[in-house]
């Protein structure tokens, strides 16, 4: 059996390439570019990157940019971009066939950032974020799962992209 990989301080890591949405592929395949475990993006710049990978439909890797900067947030405003991350990861698992774990997420998410909708911060669509997220758990919790779900838009207006 072959050593695990490992970083420079010993944790181990996972180097398998991974699939659109995050699952892991055998060695020496060909998956799409990873986003790097210690990227820490700005939050204006985590939301344009974070849309152009939805927009992609990635959003398992739009999780791991919003992760990353929910990482180093204030604590302010760390619950707004944990929740933001659960949305993108809960659609990920909705696209993965795990309708359960996405509602899941999906309403962890959505309870995470509520209470920003009043004074979103960055620009934030926080209102049709929860009007996004709603809708896709009201079909969930009717038994209709979306073939397509629609892709939610994290900004108001966003520009750069």
């Amino acid at each position: 059996m072959s050593e695990r990989e490992r970083d420079p301080f010993g944790k181990p890591l996972n180097g398998r390439p991974r699939d659109g949405l995050g699952r892991p592929l055998p060695r020496g395949a060909d998956g799409v570019e990873r986003i790097p475990d210690d990227l820490r993006l700005p939050p204006d710049e985590s939301i344009v990157r974070a849309q152009q990978l939805l927009d992609d439909g990635m959003p398992f890797h739009a999780h791991e940019i919003l992760e990353g900067t929910w990482k180093d947030s204030p604590e302010s405003e760390r619950a707004l971009w944990q929740g933001l991350a659960q949305l993108a990861v809960g659609l990920t698992h909705l696209l993965r066939g795990n309708d359960v774990g996405a509602g899941s997420l999906l309403r962890r998410g959505h309870d995470r950032i509520q209470s920003y909708a009043a004074n979103p911060p960055h620009g934030l669509d926080v209102a049709g974020l929860l009007d996004w997220s709603e809708a896709l758990l009201g079909q969930l919790d009717s038994g209709h799962v979306p073939q397509s779900p629609t892709v939610p838009r994290l900004a108001r207006s966003i520009t750069g992209v």
